[in-house]
């Protein structure tokens, strides 16, 4: 069995063979080319562990043709061979991430090393982490069977993305299941803890809550609003913990991360509610009877966010901190994004900027309607992979670098996550009923108990009843709700997307990141 499979592309590759016998000998699989089109076309389609590339070539220089490689394949180890040190052909190799480099002419035993370097780090970066996943599954297990209480399912929450990343770097598909059998077991103990618990939490008269929507501005964002210093507040919509780990490190790059912690989503984990009350302060309920004008229903026509900055002088009011100097940014589209980054600065011309990015959320809806996203996102990896390029090439990266190195506070939050749905329940509702997929409301709901957190009661949960006897259901773990009508063709369209409004650790648990300047 082969050590690894090499790609050597050099254009004298004939007076190299001593150096590939050399290595076949030591048990490596040598491919062997002479140019760098004929390396990018053999990478596309064939399993390659290392590749071994000359910097001068003819046609197309080896610094071209490792930006090409690296443009299928960002992972796979390249290693330049070239024939002279010069600084700038290092500082433009490394910034394009080779592995390593050798001088010409190469000993064998120098390439030898090298590639042991890279494929044994591999390997041991992977067992690391096997052995220290092994080591806490149990204390996880303890964890989901010791009937843990808000703060301790954020902790095991934090816990599970942190392995779900690791695990990305081993390559253990045995390890990776038994990660998702465990989440998925996490997923549903959080259902019944969250069933058991909700209505409690957002009871006016409750004692021991969590910090949910409603509460987030008041005790995350504001104790850290100060005369003198602008804060930024950026709320990228339907971001799930998973993805700010993705994009952490380009903001680490800019900003010092002085706090990262996770809050509570109000259900439904849907734009319209949780949005609404993280700006405003209140819950839905209190909402549409404070501000009657600012509030729609699902079934209303019309925007349903079309007021987050009067509900925001509202809270300020009530909060007595009128005197906050506060600009409202909303990004819906690309346009709007470059004025962001045309007029940056006058972000610190404020107290508090806000600016609400609507990426994120528009690329899940997109998801579900066109097949290249799907095929882009087809599952939690590559939805960060997808957010983590989006961030690092977006209007929002370049606006915010614009500022980076100004005195500022920068607080990063979200209204909601979402989860990748794959177990389909049916609901038979009369025509008032909602068409969300993750929840519904009305009157006549039918329904398996078992499927579903059924609050019959809206107010109970600081929701508005939009007709009398209307309830609400929230899908749990990774279902969605279907009508009977047409059921086979909804089940298979809307199977393995990513849908937000029900009860899971993905919607519920979310990020809100504090950073300073460096």
């Amino acid at each position: 069995m082969s050590l690894a499979n090499i790609l050597w592309v050099d254009d004298e590759i004939e007076s190299l063979q001593s150096q590939t016998k050399f290595l076949e000998n030591k048990g490596y699989t040598v491919t062997t080319l002479t140019n760098g089109y004929d390396a990018i076309d053999y990478v596309k389609s064939n399993l390659v562990d290392v590749v071994l590339l000359d910097e001068t070539m003819p046609g197309i220089t080896g610094i071209e043709t490792l930006t090409r490689i690296k443009a299928v394949n960002q992972q796979l180890p390249v290693v330049m061979i070239t024939k002279n040190e010069t600084e700038n052909l290092m500082d433009e190799a490394i910034g394009s991430q080779i592995s390593d480099y050798l001088i010409k002419p190469v000993n064998p035993n120098q390439v030898l090393l090298t590639l042991k370097k890279i494929i044994d780090n591999k390997r041991l970066v992977a067992e690391r982490t096997v052995t220290a996943y092994q080591q806490q599954f149990r204390e996880l297990f303890m964890a989901l069977s010791s009937d843990p209480d808000y703060n301790q399912w954020m902790d095991i929450y934090r816990k599970l993305v942190y392995w779900e990343l690791e695990m990305a770097k081993s390559d253990s598909p045995e390890l990776q299941e038994v990660l998702q059998n465990q989440k998925n077991e996490a997923n549903k103990e959080f259902f019944k803890y969250v069933s058991k618990n909700y209505l409690k939490w957002v009871n006016p008269k409750s004692m021991d809550s969590p910090i949910m929507s409603h509460s987030l501005f008041q005790f995350k964002i504001l104790p850290h609003v100060e005369k003198g210093v602008p804060t930024i507040w950026l709320l990228i919509d339907n971001l799930r913990l998973d993805q700010w780990k993705a994009i952490q490190p380009i903001f680490a790059e800019i900003f010092r991360i002085a706090e990262e912690e996770t809050f509570y989503s109000i259900l439904p984990t849907a734009t319209q509610y949780c949005r609404n009350a993280v700006f405003s302060g209140l819950m839905p309920l209190e909402i549409e009877k404070q501000h009657p004008s600012l509030w729609k229903n699902d079934e209303e026509e019309g925007g349903k966010n079309m007021h987050e900055e009067a509900l925001f002088r509202g809270q300020l009011k009530r909060l007595r901190r009128e005197e906050v100097k506060f600009s409202y940014n909303k990004i819906l589209n690309n346009h709007e994004a470059q004025k962001l980054v045309d007029n940056a600065h006058n972000l610190l011309n404020y107290d508090l900027s806000i600016i609400v990015y609507n990426f994120v959320d528009m690329l899940s809806h997109a998801r579900t309607e066109l097949e290249v996203l799907k095929e882009l996102a087809s599952d939690e990896t590559s939805y960060r992979s997808l957010t983590s390029s989006w961030f690092l090439h977006s209007p929002l990266y370049q606006a915010l670098k614009k500022v980076a190195d100004k005195k500022i506070n920068l607080i990063l939050s979200t209204d909601h996550g979402s989860v990748r749905v794959n177990t389909p329940y049916k609901v038979v509702g009369d025509k008032q009923t909602t068409s969300n997929l993750r929840y519904k409301h009305g009157r006549n709901l039918n329904y398996e108990a078992r499927d579903v957190f059924a609050v019959r009661d809206p107010k109970e949960a600081g929701l508005p009843s939009p007709t009398v006897n209307s309830s609400f259901i929230f899908a749990k773990e990774d279902g969605y709700l279907c009508y009977p009508n047409n059921y086979n063709h909804y089940v298979n369209y809307y199977r393995n997307t990513f849908q937000h409004g029900g009860v899971s650790l993905e919607e519920m648990i979310i990020p809100v990141v504090r950073m300073t300047s460096k």
